[in-house]
């Protein structure tokens, strides 16, 4: 039965959309008719010069290769972890759940000092290691691309478990007890019964997880400045640098993050719809 569209449901829904409006669709029609500006003309030029001047790609490249090592590192923890947290009591669960929610907030620059003064160059944990004799922390240097990996899998890891934690409840307990009565292993449980049927949440929050890696700004600002090339970071000094502005450029490239990020959520869905036809 259809139901009837009331002049009091358009009103509630009213502000809503002005906000929509006023701070997601008009500054992104902005940006992206500002990308193709170039001496009062429009033009693709700006785009080419992201995509070929060797800096930019380089930044480009660079942000793909942090994004992809952060969530995979973060996804393959998460996924144990999460696994682990389901095992625990309930009320121990619930505290883990309300401590990763916590802790996936903890972003930006509090996060980047957090570091900063644990493993940075004059660190607690670095002059501690030195005090120590041992060389564990010798050879890192938070401020590379190594720091920036590590930094970003402190808050994907959170996020992942939060987002993969529903996921097992769809493993019953009576399926492994089917499957150890028939003679089945752990390992052969979880390798035809349980990844399978965790697979779509694993592809989904992978997806995710690089998205939100992609579009980090206010930690690897904090953290290296502008001495390491990656999107996010070119985009801030393009747009509101003092030596180098150029926002039309900017702008260009904060399109270009954009499909790349659309491109890995349609990746996603793509790929969960495959594995939903493949599990009916």
């Amino acid at each position: 039965m259809k139901q009837k569209i009331t002049w009091f449901s358009v009103l509630v829904l009213l502000p809503f959309a002005v906000l929509v409006i006023a701070f997601e669709i008009v500054p992104l029609t902005g940006m992206i008719l500002d990308s193709f500006q170039s001496d009062n003309a429009y033009s693709w030029v700006h785009y080419v010069t992201a995509l070929t001047n060797p800096y930019y790609f380089k930044g480009i490249l660079n942000s793909l290769q942090i994004s992809l090592y952060s969530s995979l590192i973060g996804i393959v923890i998460a996924l144990v972890a999460s696994y682990s947290i389901t095992q625990m009591p309930k009320k121990i669960q619930t505290i883990m759940i309300t401590f990763s929610n916590m802790t996936s907030n903890f972003s930006g620059i509090p996060l980047a000092f957090a570091y900063i003064i644990l493993l940075g160059s004059s660190g607690v944990f670095t002059l501690l290691s030195k005090e120590l004799g041992w060389n564990i922390l010798s050879s890192f240097d938070l401020y590379s691309w190594s720091g920036l990996v590590a930094v970003y899998v402190y808050f994907q890891i959170p996020l992942a478990i939060l987002m993969l934690y529903p996921t097992y409840s769809g493993i019953q307990k009576s399926w492994r007890e089917s499957a150890a009565l028939l003679g089945a292993s752990p390992l052969q449980f979880w390798w035809h019964i349980g990844l399978p049927v965790i697979f779509p949440g694993l592809v989904g929050t992978f997806s995710i997880l690089f998205a939100n890696a992609m579009g980090a700004y206010a930690t690897a600002f904090a953290l290296v400045g502008g001495s390491y090339n990656i999107v996010p970071i070119r985009i801030g000094a393009l747009v509101s640098g003092d030596a180098i502005s150029q926002p039309h450029l900017g702008s260009a490239l904060a399109v270009i993050l954009g499909l790349m990020m659309i491109g890995a959520m349609w990746f996603n869905e793509r790929m969960m719809r495959r594995v939903r036809r493949d599990l009916q």
